[in-house]
């Protein structure tokens, strides 16, 4: 049986938060923001994250693959190929990394509130040692002026609020008032409101309750407000679906058998 097609969005963001199960956040009177956009929009009721700690959940959205990785080791480089530079750019496409905190673009090591292992793009040896692609992974800061119009909005964009309001060492509620302060101003923009985009907002893994069941918020154009899906999806399912939009080749096994989450976009 043929699975949902995934509309060719003309940009997608992610935005990945922090250590919260499902029913931390789903009903919490501490994210009201985070349940009203689930009651506009789309909610993966049965997505999980496919490791403990915080690391490879990165590794897998990004290259299909926890390589091994236990730890939220900082030097545990990867010679692997990884969404950004070996699909994303070479469709032509443009791409960003906004990490809240950054010293600088493209920097390398810890400098809390920012945190390497929330950094996924900067453990892909092919993206760390190319200076041009490197130069993608950007303070937060800059995505205001990127989201100015959707010509300089980056057809993938990835967003790390840093360590207080990623819910990481923050509270729920702190990472409840920042998003309701940042994801209104990402879809009032251009590429937005001119043109056809995903938004979609899942955390890395849950706080170790049996399942490892994360929210997962899907946000565009087209999904019906309030929509629950009960498919079994997980962080391979989201390269995938990035994947499908784009009409670019799985990255290893794990994405190439994911389900896409294309039942969210039936209407779109």
């Amino acid at each position: 049986m043929a699975q949902p097609s995934v509309p060719a969005f003309d940009h997608i963001f992610l935005v990945i938060m922090e250590n919260h199960g499902y029913d931390e956040i789903i009903g919490s009177p501490d994210a009201p923001f985070l349940n009203q956009l689930a009651a506009g929009h789309g909610l993966a009721a049965n997505y999980v994250s496919v490791a403990h700690p915080s690391l490879p959940n990165y590794l897998a959205l990004t290259g299909g693959d926890t390589f091994g990785v236990t730890t939220d080791c900082t030097d545990c480089f990867q010679q692997a190929p990884n969404l950004a530079v070996d699909r994303v750019a070479p469709s032509g496409r443009t791409w960003r990394a906004y990490m809240e905190s950054l010293p600088s673009p493209g920097y390398i090591g810890d400098a809390y509130p920012y945190m390497q292992k929330h950094d996924p793009f900067v453990y892909y040896n092919d993206l760390r040692s190319n200076p041009a692609q490197l130069a993608n992974v950007v303070p937060y800061g800059q995505l205001a002026a990127d989201l100015a119009s959707a010509q300089t909005t980056p057809a993938f964009g990835w967003i790390t609020p840093n360590m207080l309001h990623d819910m990481h060492d923050g509270t729920v509620a702190q990472g409840d008032a920042w998003l309701s302060n940042e994801i209104p101003v990402l879809l009032a923009a251009p590429a937005w409101t001119q043109q056809r985009s995903l938004l979609v907002i899942t955390w890395d893994e849950d706080d170790n309750a049996p399942g490892n069941r994360v929210p997962t918020l899907v946000i565009a154009d087209g999904v019906p407000a309030g929509f629950q899906s009960s498919a079994p999806y997980n962080h391979y399912s989201l390269l995938r679906t990035v994947e499908a939009a784009w009409g670019l080749s799985p990255l290893t096994v794990n994405d190439a058998r994911a389900p896409v989450m294309g039942d969210f976009f039936v209407n779109a």
